[in-house]
């Protein structure tokens, strides 16, 4: 069974201002800087074989800090970018809240809903990141990996590796620059 400690990237400006960000590619600011620095000190010592990251600034900024003297291999790879958000990247969540209430209702309640116009929903996400764990795993069968990602992403693991559904995404979503560690079995869901 392969283990990986999941992280969502540091902070961002548009954390702080609530936007959608999906896959627009957003650098981290000072705060994200200093939590992936913590968090670096928090990991220095434990084992990995290799890190991953989503190829989206904000992650591979923060996966490179955490791969910072580390004599192992990093990584990137698409399936681990954020869900797209299409039209809504860069918009405010209240605002969108406001304007279209029962489409986060559905998207919630059934996740294969897309969230937005142009947009994916958790299920294709969970697809991809279902396919990368899958990857990854059968090539580390019983490695310890390191994977920087965002939070739906993230989220998408945390329910597939513990067989909870989708609908529970949304709660999974853990802060900026912490650490969550999972036990993965493939899953070869097409």
């Amino acid at each position: 069974m392969t283990v990986f400690t999941l992280v969502r990237h540091g902070q961002t400006d548009w954390n702080i201002a609530r936007r959608y960000q999906g896959q627009k590619d957003i650098p981290l600011n000072a705060e994200g800087l200093r939590q992936a620095q913590q968090l670096a000190s928090q990991l220095n010592g434990k084992p990995f074989d290799a890190i991953y990251s989503s190829d989206l600034q904000r992650a591979l900024e923060t996966a490179e800090i955490l791969h910072y003297e580390r004599d192992i291999p990093l990584r990137t790879d698409v399936r681990l970018r954020e869900i797209c958000f299409g039209e809504w990247e860069g918009e405010v969540f209240s605002e969108m809240y406001a304007k279209y209430p029962e489409r986060f209702a559905q998207s919630r309640a059934n996740p294969a809903i897309v969230m937005a116009p142009g947009g994916e929903s958790v299920a294709q996400v969970a697809e991809r990141t279902t396919s990368f764990a899958d990857e990854v795993s059968h090539h580390f069968p019983l490695g310890k990996l390191l994977v920087v990602t965002h939070g739906m992403a993230l989220a998408t693991l945390v329910c597939r590796a513990n067989n909870l559904p989708l609908t529970e995404a949304h709660n999974m979503i853990p802060e900026n620059a912490t650490p969550i560690e999972i036990r993965w079995e493939e899953k070869k869901i097409k």
